[in-house]
């Protein structure tokens, strides 16, 4: 059975789903399908909200998991008359740190940044930037202003990691895609030589390859697990000897990878925004 789960915001949702995600992958034998619902910001798309809800019980025959970040008193009341088990994400901990720190918090939609809050932002958004404008090897001469340079085969994870980095840490991240032709010539490609300090590596079992690849071009060389095969132990055998540090994304989530690489980071100094 899939169980649905909802992450409801009045802003982007990503608190509420980063949380929920990290609360529910603890509930591994079940199966969740994860809807997203930003900026709900008033009643009416609140009412609109909770007929998506009690649709999805209806449709899944299971009472709908949802966690919130609202505060919005009408439209929390609105939400909690679904047919979904509501956990408030915000009230889990301010009700708790309220007593700690003996301070009401500041419940305000939307609430202003500070001005270091807001320049981390800015950060974020050019490290975002920054990803999409250095995805796949696309502007070479740019990888000096990158923090760090994930290599691997296509599909290995390295662009949703490139943007989850940039989003969630603040790190400038680019990504080089190692070709058949590189991995033929065993030795670095040319763009990433001057920068092998930056280097990190993502793997994947090969079978898990061929599946990923066959759902982008069925019936290909490229999705053929004797190619997969060939490519991975040819790319792991370049981080092997040039020492670079790789992982396996097979069973890892992004947010897994990606904690990984900032343990790494951290512990070789790197600077983190």
């Amino acid at each position: 059975m899939i169980h649905p789960a909802f992450f409801i915001s009045d802003s982007t949702g990503i608190t509420a789903e980063t949380l929920g995600r990290s609360v529910l992958s603890h509930f591994e034998t079940i199966d969740f399908d994860y809807i997203v619902l930003p900026y709900v910001d008033s009643v009416e798309k609140a009412q609109r909200a909770v007929e998506r809800i009690n649709l999805a019980a209806k449709d899944y025959g299971t009472r709908p998991i949802i966690f919130d970040t609202l505060v919005n008193q009408d439209i929390r009341r609105v939400i909690a008359t679904s047919d979904g088990f509501i956990v408030d994400v915000l009230d889990t901990f301010l009700n708790q740190l309220e007593i700690a720190l003996g301070k009401k918090p500041s419940c305000t939609v939307g609430r202003a940044k500070g001005p270091e809050q807001e320049a981390r932002y800015r950060h974020r958004i050019d490290a975002v930037n920054f990803a999409l404008d250095n995805d796949d090897g696309a502007k070479l001469d740019r990888y000096d202003q990158a923090e760090i340079i994930l290599i691997g085969v296509s599909r290995s994870g390295k662009t949703p990691t490139s943007l989850y980095l940039g989003m969630q840490a603040g790190i400038f991240v680019a990504n080089y895609p190692l070709t058949e032709e590189d991995l033929e010539d065993n030795r670095l490609p040319k763009a990433l030589q001057n920068h092998r300090a930056r280097l990190y590596g993502l793997t994947i079992e090969p079978e898990r390859l061929a599946a990923i690849r066959t759902e982008r071009r069925p019936n290909s060389r490229y999705a053929e697990l004797r190619q997969c095969e060939d490519e991975i132990r040819q790319a792991e055998a370049l981080f092997k000897r040039f020492g670079i540090s790789y992982l396996d994304t097979t069973h890892a989530s992004v947010e897994e990878i990606s904690a990984r690489i900032l343990s790494e980071i951290h512990i070789r100094g790197h600077h983190r925004s």
